[in-house]
This record gives C-alpha cells, sequence and structure tokens, in this order.
C-alpha cells in the first residue's frame, strides 16, 4: 500500500514531508488539496511524488496522493496558535475533536577524523514545557475506547485541550465516533478490521503525537470476531499501543563493539566475526543482554565503517554474510540480541552510483544526491569521503528500504546513524515497515541532543545526551552532582512522552574516553550513574577494562582489573534490584552532603525504594540522607555508616526501611 502514512500534526510555519510508501520510482505520483481552512491560499506543484508541506494558515487540510495503487487521502491538523516544535531537515512533527485521519537539530561538529560519516546534529533549542500525552485503548461492550491522560505545564480545567484523529488508512464509519471530554468512543460495528486513533495535546506547545491501534482477532474456531455482545474481549480485539518501545528493552545492558578493535590487534581478514564470537562468553559472563556491533557493510576502508559503497554485502575483511549470521545466532544462544548499525543518511564517494554521478547531470545517478550550487556533493560539517541521499528521490528510498528489508531479516534492532539528518517521514515508514515483521524489533536513534518528536512513530530507545554532556561536565568538576537530576527532569521538560526510554552512555566511538577526560574516580562514580539512573546503561567495549584510546584494539592483556570488577558488581546489581529497572520513578531526596560532587536520589517501584549516591570527587563524601535506610550498600555488600553519615567512595544504594 502506497499510502502516505498517519494524519499529521505541525504549527503554522512548519513543514513537513510527505512521501508515497513502498514507491514504485517508475510510477507517476501526485498530491492535491481536497479541503482546506478557509482561509488558506496554498497551492502544490503538480506530479511531485515527495512533498515538503508547510501549512498558511490553521485548521484542517485534507490532502489527496494519485498512486499506482488508487487515491489516498491524508489529515493534517496545522496549529496558529502555539509554538512550533524544533524542526530541521524534513524529520515530521507532532495537537476536543475527532477528524480522519518535528523537530529536528541542525548540526553540530564531532571530534571525528575528517570524513567519517558518524556525526551529530544540533538543534536550535527546545520548545519547553511541552504538553505530554499518552492514550490508552480498551474495549468495553461494544464500544472500543480510548482515553487521553495529558499532562499539562499548568494544572485546571481549561489548562489545554487534547485533538483525537483518525487514521486516512483505516475503515471507520466518521459520523460513528464520539468524543467527550478526552474520551472518544467508536462502536465496533463501525470499524473494519484494523481502526489507529491519534492523539496531541495542546497548551501553548503541541505534544508529541500518542497512538492506540485495536485490530480484530480470529476466534479459535477461525472466523474474525464481530464483537458483538457477548463476545468477550479479550477474543475481539487486540489493544496495542505502537509507540511503545518493545517489552524487552527497559532491563537491557547495552554493550557497542567496534568491530575492527573489539578482538584485539591480531585478528586475520575475513575472521573478525568469528574472532568476536570468541569474546561472548566473556560479554555473557559480564552481563550483557544486547550487542551494538559499528558497520559492517562493504565501506571504504575506513576502519569505522560508516562510509558504506555497497549495501547489500558484508564488508571482506570482516568475512562473509554467512560468517556475520552464524555470529548472530552465536550471539542468540549466549542470551543476547544484536542491534545493526544502519547508515541511510548517506554513502560513501567511493560508491559506484556516486562515481556514476559526480560531474555527469545527465547520469541516472545524479539526482540520487544532494549537490552544492558548485557541484560538490551536500555533506555535513565538511566531511569529504561522504555524500548525502537525496529523500525526494524515489528511488532512493526504494533502494534503502530494499537495505532495511535485507538486514532486518538478521538482526533484533538497529542503530540508526545520523537519525537527525534523514527526513522523518523516512523513519516512520521504516518504522512500521520493520514492526510489521517483527513487532519487538528495537529501533535506537542517534539524535544529538535528542529530540522528543523522534518518538511520534520513529524511534523506541534514544540516546540521553542531555545526561551525557552533564556527566561529562559532572566529571570535570565544572557542574554540580546535582545536575545529573536535572539532566533527568530535562527529559519530560522538553516534552518526551512517559513512555519513550533511554540510552545512557558517558563514552562510544566517537567520543574521548571518559577515564581519559575526566580521571578514575569520576568514571567509577559516572558507571554507577549509567546503573542508577531510568534508562537503560550502555558500555562501550573497552569501558570496563579502563580502556584510554577511544578505537584502538582493545588491549585484553592490560586490563584493569579493578574497572572490570566494578562494571560486573554494577550489571549485576542492576539485574537483582527491580528498583533499578523498568518503570521505576526518580524522586529527589533531602539530604546533605560534605561536598558538591556528590547527589543522592531514590528510585521507587511496586518492589519497594532504594536510595542511590554517587560522588565524583575523588575522595570519600559524607551523606546525610532524609530517609531510613540500611546502611548496607547493595552494591559492595558492606555498611557505609559512619558517626557523621554514610560514607560514599564513589556509588552505593541502600534499601529504603
Amino acid at each position: 500500500m502506497q499510502h502516505p502514512g498517519p494524519p499529521r500534526f505541525l504549527a503554522v510555519g512548519e513543514s513537513v514531508q510527505l512521501a508515497p510508501r513502498d514507491p514504485d520510482p517508475d510510477a507517476t505520483y501526485n498530491w492535491w488539496i481536497r479541503s482546506a481552512p478557509v482561509a488558506s491560499t496554498l497551492e502544490l506543484p503538480e506530479r511531485t511524488p515527495v512533498l515538503e508541506f508547510e501549512p498558511d494558515a490553521a485548521g484542517t487540510y485534507e490532502l489527496r496522493l494519485d498512486a499506482p495503487d488508487g487515491t489516498h487521502s491524508l489529515t493534517v491538523r496545522a496549529f496558529g496558535d502555539v509554538r512550533a516544535s524544533d524542526r530541521g531537515r524534513g524529520v515530521s512533527a507532532g495537537s476536543g475533536g475527532v477528524g480522519r485521519g518535528s523537530q529536528q537539530g541542525s548540526p553540530e561538529p564531532s571530534d571525528d577524523a575528517p570524513g567519517s560519516g558518524s556525526g551529530r546534529g544540533r538543534a536550535t533549542g527546545p520548545v519547553v514545557d511541552r504538553p505530554l500525552l499518552q492514550l490508552h485503548g480498551a474495549l468495553e461492550g461494544e464500544y472500543l475506547v480510548v482515553r487521553a491522560d495529558p499532562t499539562f505545564p499548568s494544572d485546571g480545567p481549561s489548562a489545554g485541550e487534547v485533538e483525537f484523529l483518525i487514521d486516512d488508512r483505516d475503515d471507520v464509519d466518521p459520523d460513528a465516533v464520539t468524543v467527550r471530554g478526552r474520551e472518544l468512543r467508536i462502536p465496533v460495528a463501525a470499524v473494519g478490521d484494523r481502526v489507529r486513533i491519534h492523539g496531541v495535546a495542546v497548551a501553548g506547545a503541541y505534544s508529541v503525537p500518542d497512538t492506540v491501534e485495536f485490530t480484530r482477532v480470529a476466534l479459535p474456531d477461525g472466523n474474525v470476531a464481530d464483537a458483538g455482545v457477548g463476545t468477550p474481549a479479550s477474543e475481539a480485539f487486540e489493544v496495542r499501543r505502537p509507540n511503545d518501545p518493545p517489552g524487552w528493552a527497559g532491563d537491557l545492558t547495552f554493550y557497542e563493539i567496534y568491530v575492527r578493535g573489539f578482538a584485539g590487534g591480531d585478528v586475520d581478514e575475513g575472521s573478525v566475526f568469528e574472532a568476536i564470537e570468541d569474546r561472548l562468553d566473556y560479554l555473557a559472563d559480564l552481563g550483557v543482554d544486547c550487542l551494538w556491533l559499528t558497520p559492517v557493510l562493504e565501506n571504504d576502508h575506513a576502519p569505522h565503517g560508516y562510509n558504506i559503497v555497497d549495501f547489500f554485502s558484508i564488508a571482506e575483511d570482516l568475512g562473509e554474510r554467512e560468517d556475520y549470521e552464524a555470529f548472530v545466532d552465536a550471539a542468540h544462544d549466549n542470551g543476547m540480541a544484536v542491534l545493526f548499525d544502519l547508515v541511510m543518511n548517506h554513502s560513501a564517494r567511493d560508491h559506484p552510483f556516486f562515481q556514476d554521478a559526480y560531474g555527469d547531470p545527465d547520469s541516472e545517478y545524479y539526482d540520487w544526491y544532494d549537490w552544492q550550487d558548485n557541484g560538490d556533493p551536500e555533506t555535513y560539517f565538511g566531511w569529504e569521503y561522504i555524500a548525502n541521499w537525496n529523500f525526494e528521490n524515489l528511488s532512493v528510498r526504494r533502494h534503502l528500504l530494499d537495505a532495511v528489508d535485507t538486514w532486518s531479516e538478521v538482526a533484533d534492532g538497529f542503530r540508526c546513524d545520523m537519525a537527525w539528518a534523514v527526513p522523518g517521514s523516512f523513519w516512520q515508514e521504516l518504522r512500521e515497515r520493520v514492526k510489521a515483521r517483527d513487532p519487538e524489533f528495537l529501533l535506537l536513534d542517534e539524535t544529538i541532543p535528542y529530540v522528543p518528536d523522534f518518538h511520534n512513530g520513529m524511534f523506541d530507545v534514544h540516546f540521553d545526551t542531555t545526561l551525557y554532556f552533564t556527566l561529562r561536565q559532572v566529571g570535570r568538576g565544572d557542574v554540580p552532582a546535582e545536575a545529573i537530576l536535572d539532566a533527568i527532569d530535562g527529559r519530560t521538560e522538553i516534552g518526551f512522552p512517559p513512555h519513550a526510554e533511554f540510552l545512557l552512555y558517558v563514552e562510544n566511538h566517537d567520543e574521548t574516553r571518559y577515564v581519559v577526560e575526566c580521571g578514575d574516580d569520576a568514571a567509577f562514580a559516572a558507571a554507577g550513574a549509567l546503573f542508577t539512573l531510568p534508562g537503560v546503561p550502555m558500555i562501550y567495549g573497552g569501558q570496563e577494562l579502563g580502556q584510554r584510546g577511544r578505537r584502538d584494539a582493545l588491549a585484553w592483556d592490560d586490563a584493569r582489573e579493578e574497572f572490570y570488577n566494578h562494571y560486573e558488581r554494577l550489571v549485576e546489581l542492576r539485574k537483582s534490584v527491580p528498583e533499578l529497572r523498568g518503570d521505576a520513578t526518580l524522586v529527589r531526596v533531602d539530604h546533605e552532603r560534605d561536598t558538591d560532587r556528590a547527589v543522592a536520589y531514590a528510585r521507587e517501584s511496586d518492589a519497594g525504594t532504594v536510595v542511590c549516591a554517587l560522588n565524583f570527587a575523588g575522595e570519600p563524601a559524607t551523606l546525610r540522607i532524609d530517609r531510613a535506610v540500611d546502611p548496607t550498600d547493595l552494591v559492595s555488600g558492606e555498611s557505609l555508616a559512619t558517626a557523621k553519615g554514610l560514607e560514599v567512595d564513589d556509588v552505593a544504594v541502600f534499601r529504603v526501611e
């Protein structure tokens, strides 16, 4: 189906890229406006398959896309009296009433070597105090019911509004839909096989949209349930929240493998996967659950692998495809999932398509790339070995979607490189594509700084860039340790919904090792932060060994045992203490400390409450906590009680009595 996807929410002055899905590059597509707000004078270009749509008036637009498989409707709701979300290159945004039915970053250079294709983007500044929204669905008698649970910057009955849109792709009688306040109801008799309801909260700004999906399911006798009177709810419809991360995501310990350095410096060409496989027992013993491999596709021989010359072949220096698949199978046998590093923004300039196109506007591949006025390819940060794809070209989208199909079959998820640089419409299509095959497929975005709207039908887990930078500042002594808690609070302040998940890290292949920049003592405390704060911790290969080189071959024979033991204890602690995982909330606790380089906070869940303490000072810190706690530290197993309070070296966790 070539329908362009879910309804869109945005503000007047923002734009969103719209494109047919599962495109046929040889077909003809045409966008047109069926209805628009009275004040709109907008006209669309003819025969433009990929459209940059920018509303010129507030209200609801009904767009049409003529495609080979028919004419498709798409609803766009534009708000005129709200603050716009941060928007960059083509990423879609996401505001009672019912109808049928952004953000992003401009770049900031990384410290990569020139020409690297892995990097970061920076937004111009987040919209603070955005509303938050979760939708919850249920089958109640003869009705499908969706209830909105908004959080507005200010309280009160007129604090804000919630709007709903029915997905234009679904078979629903719109006249049967009723909305009362923050609740939507649809009689089951008015619904076909599936209905998706999208919602947004509005109060000065609009929230990241959320979605509930109802799917009619077959009964045990093979008939499709009619969901009429007397039909058990559990047998009639499956209720799903498509924007929720996979259930397995929240309890993971991630581990990044820099593939050309992880196994050491003496690995024969073509046997890298086998050499990494030999270390799987080590990773399993450490307690790792999910491996992120840096790119494994054929490239221009830059060791990081991000400059790709063939999106369908494994790099020869690593091995064959069979070797990669054998590695994935072995990881699964050891209880570990595998993330494939997906590079969609660009190709290497050594890619045969670029070589054919460069300097030749008549090449069939010329329009596959973005070009500067001087004839050079468009890139970011002056990177000289890559060239950005042109996502307005359907052949590019087709080529990359075919690559997505190829590699999603042999991975448990994608880590999406430079996600900020790729249009949101592409990520939304990719998500629905891979989730249709495997709903538990995990999508992790690299967007620096993170952007809330990337949780609008795009990604499950987000690099917590704010916490990363804060931990660096705290480690250097530039800001008090309590800034860590402000970084966590910042997630919701800029609009991330409650169901978003975050990757916690202090280093990766793009960054100076934390221990080099901040020292051993701060590195021990920062490790404690990763495993006690809300989110999913990640270890970059060698971090647990005290490795100092960012991309050097791992010095296995020179590993620092104190680092390994520290990480091993923290991994086990998080696995054994439910208050440190999943939905456990972070709560500030009153406490006194003798240095501002220490901080304490609580984690609360149905299982109980623990208090965590971090100390970046380099000498023991004494904390007096306004909670009755057992002074036995769950990390070390020792009592940390002194006459003056609790004495913490780097990290400690105490159970509340």
